[in-house]
């Protein structure tokens, strides 16, 4: 039996109103299974701790993003997805504690269509390089995505003297115009925001970023002059389908790290 239009319109809207965990698609289910994957998997490689979040753009809602409630990553798991506006406000809380920095990945997502997944960590050799007059740039193939440098968000500017954190709109939208249009930024003694066009591409750059940080570290204590990855080389690596911060070495890598993280899961190659 069909539906009046009416009734039609009423299912319609049913639909789109449903919070993420109540829609059933494959694509959503894959997405939030990669967001609590890459969750466990960045605690697992040290670039977070108790603290730092993962989100992703809605895949069927651009206007809208899916992050944990606020747990330690190491703990988060599919029940405890969440729904946003890009206001930060969390459309299905259900009494759930939510972030107070959710405004990093609002923001960041109002400002650049292109990403569609953003990571908050405090990961731990990236910070020095934000205090410090020594900018953070690649050395590294597989952190080739830095060149030329990082940008670095000083809140002092933005918002004076304050507790460091991105807690409101106003912050994130400060935020996101250091980041511009590059893959990483980094914020003054505190951590730094990493983005992506996907969740996997976004956990590769946020682990090889603190790669690179600790090789650096080390090529700066050797002394001397040191010698960069070049920007024309950045692009020739990015268009190589088989590296590993870009296409098909993205996916070998997430397959191990899943492996390694989630014991019995495995990710069908692509």
């Amino acid at each position: 039996m069909r539906l009046p239009i009416s009734g039609m319109i009423v299912a319609a809207l049913i639909v789109l109103v449903q919070p993420a965990a109540a829609q059933s698609t494959p694509d959503l289910k894959q997405l939030i299974d990669d967001i609590v994957a890459a969750n466990r998997i960045l605690y697992r490689q040290g670039v977070v701790d108790g603290f730092g979040h993962v989100s992703a753009r809605h895949p069927g809602r651009p206007d809208r993003f899916l992050l944990s409630a606020a747990k330690a990553p190491g703990r988060v798991g599919a029940e405890d997805i969440m729904e946003f506006d890009l206001d930060g406000n969390a459309l299905d809380q259900r009494g759930r504690p939510i972030y107070s920095e959710r405004f990093i990945h609002s923001e960041v997502y109002k400002a650049r269509p292109d990403v569609h997944a953003v990571i908050h960590s405090h990961s731990p050799t990236v910070i020095p390089f934000s205090v410090t007059q020594v900018p953070l740039r690649p050395i590294s193939n597989t952190a080739a995505f830095l060149a030329p440098d990082v940008p670095v968000f000083e809140m002092r500017k933005a918002a004076g003297m304050t507790n460091n954190l991105v807690t409101s709109s106003a912050r994130g939208k400060a935020l996101a115009e250091v980041l511009g249009d590059r893959p990483v930024a980094l914020l003054r003694g505190h951590g730094n925001v990493v983005v992506a066009p996907d969740v996997r591409r976004a956990v590769a750059r946020a682990i090889y970023t603190e790669v690179n940080a600790r090789m650096l570290l080390q090529a700066v204590s050797l002394g001397g002059p040191i010698t960069f990855i070049d920007p024309e080389e950045t692009r020739l690596i990015e268009t190589n389908r088989d590296t590993q911060t870009t296409g098909h070495g993205v996916d070998r890598i997430w397959q191990m790290w899943v492996e390694e993280t989630l014991p019995g899961k495995s990710e069908p190659a692509r």
